[in-house]
């Protein structure tokens, strides 16, 4: 609770909520028992939810969280799997604004299906079952989807509702694991558009793992895919150096523009790529790295 606090003032101060990073989102191992009626309470971590929510909403941010369809998350914490309904009701009462639903131990399941094409239904259909949660509550949600790109998920992450959805594993903070997965989104720009974006994980900037011109390289290649902006980083600790490369207004206009058109590749030599984004009114967004 107070990290989550400290993280909404510094998303103010340092003036990233003016530059448009309006979510702040809590992930894994937030999570308690349930209550004799199947309630998911918070841990002692988070003493009380609602109240966080209301301290975040009051900085003008909204409030993120985390689940799984499985019985456990990946920390192996509570997940949502036969309380989807009792959950969504739960986040709405709290003021929940978002949530990152992580496939986890859901996987497991999956296995032990009689065939790939009866298990990745059952993970659509699981995804849906919270889309469906999520709704019936009347509180708008952004619904994320964490499953890694799985049964190509770009194809049918519309129809269960998801606003975004993962499109590879988890990223790291070293330059190899950021180009592997950046530079590997070739052919997935027809599958997004406004209120549903493939996801190439969060942004790693400010977190030591790379150079000034790395992160420069992973923050602008994520703008020229569309990529939802997530940072990754600890903002009450951040060097003017970071905060100059998340908050770049012009990066982070080609990365909201409002056509939505994720950029592709254009031309590869060698180690040099050209990719290339369409802009709202014609013009064209380019970066050669």
């Amino acid at each position: 609770d107070a990290v989550i606090r400290q993280q909404a003032d510094a998303m103010v101060k340092s003036g990233m909520r003016d530059a448009g990073y309006i979510y702040i989102n809590i992930d894994d191992t937030w999570e308690g028992s349930r209550d004799a009626q199947g309630n998911i309470q918070s841990n002692s971590k988070f003493p009380d939810m609602k109240a966080l929510a209301d301290y975040v909403h009051g900085k003008g941010l909204k409030l993120g969280i985390y689940s799984s369809p499985g019985p456990k998350t990946c920390a192996r914490f509570e997940g949502s799997y036969g309380h989807e309904e009792h959950d969504a009701k739960t986040y709405a009462a709290w003021g929940i604004d978002y949530l990152k639903y992580d496939l986890c131990s859901f996987g497991q399941m999956m296995r032990k299906a009689n065939s790939p094409e009866a298990a990745n239904k059952m993970m659509i259909d699981a995804y849906a079952k919270m889309r469906d949660a999520l709704r019936s509550t009347g509180r708008p949600f952004v619904f994320s989807l964490c499953q890694y790109g799985e049964d190509d998920v770009w194809k049918w992450g519309p129809s269960v509702g998801g606003n975004l959805w993962r499109t590879t594993g988890d990223i790291q903070d070293n330059y190899a694991r950021m180009a592997d997965i950046g530079f590997n989104q070739i052919g997935l720009a027809p599958y997004e558009g406004p209120g549903h974006w493939n996801d190439p994980d969060m942004l790693e900037v400010g977190n030591g793992g790379m150079t000034t011109d790395e992160y420069k390289t992973h923050m602008s290649l994520w703008a020229i895919l569309a990529a939802p902006l997530l940072a990754g980083n600890d903002l009450t600790t951040m060097t003017p150096e970071t905060l100059a490369i998340l908050t770049n207004r012009d990066v982070i206009a080609v990365d909201q523009d409002k056509l939505g058109k994720q950029g592709d590749r254009a031309t590869a030599d060698g180690l040099t790529e050209t990719w290339a984004r369409p802009l709202e009114g014609g013009a064209k967004a380019v970066g050669v790295f």
